[in-house]
């Protein structure tokens, strides 16, 4: 991986096994932090630029024939009423093209989704759920930095999903892999 790509993930356990030397930063859960923090870094990336940002990070599998690694072609940000916002007049981003993607749809949100009947409702348009994956999106989209996303499901998006804290470090390992051959 060269100084110019940046592995961008929520927690220290998901970028666990990125391969040593690598430029990574650690947002944290959630759309708000994971914006906040990767802004920070691409303004103030001035003498080290950043050319490229990999988002790598565990995924909820809304079908359950879904599992492994996937590099999304669309993200989508599902916790925003953007149907409703542009019927007021007020035009809103929530979907973004990744390219060289594998045909995947993830959304994205804040809401951890453990509920069959979300998952439901989120798997009529996605494939993969998420909690940072669209703000990446957005604040490279904004910045003019390509992105990747690179997400392994980690669980079912149903209710044993809560035991993630157990399930990451499996998928935090196939991220590394992937990482350590591109």
């Amino acid at each position: 991986m060269d100084s110019a790509t940046l592995i961008v993930a929520a927690t220290r356990s998901e970028a666990r096994y990125a391969p040593a030397g690598s430029r990574v930063l650690i947002t944290g859960i959630g759309k708000v932090r994971a914006a906040t923090t990767l802004t920070r870094v691409l303004a103030g990336s001035g003498d080290a630029p950043i050319r490229q940002v990999l988002n790598i990070g565990t995924a909820g599998a809304l079908h359950d024939h879904h599992a492994g690694l996937f590099l999304p072609s669309v993200v989508v940000e599902h916790d925003i009423s953007s149907a409703e916002l542009r019927l007021m007049g007020y035009p809103v981003v929530d979907r973004w093209e990744m390219p060289d993607g594998d045909g995947s749809v993830l959304a994205s949100g804040d809401t951890f989704v453990a509920d069959p009947v979300r998952r439901a409702a989120l798997a009529a348009d996605a494939d993969l759920v998420d909690m940072e994956g669209c703000a990446i999106a957005h604040v490279c989209a904004e910045f003019g930095v390509p992105c990747r996303l690179v997400k392994v499901v980690s669980d079912g998006a149903d209710e044993n999903s809560l035991d993630w804290p157990v399930l990451v470090d499996a998928a935090a390992r196939q991220l590394g892999d992937w990482l350590g051959r591109h």
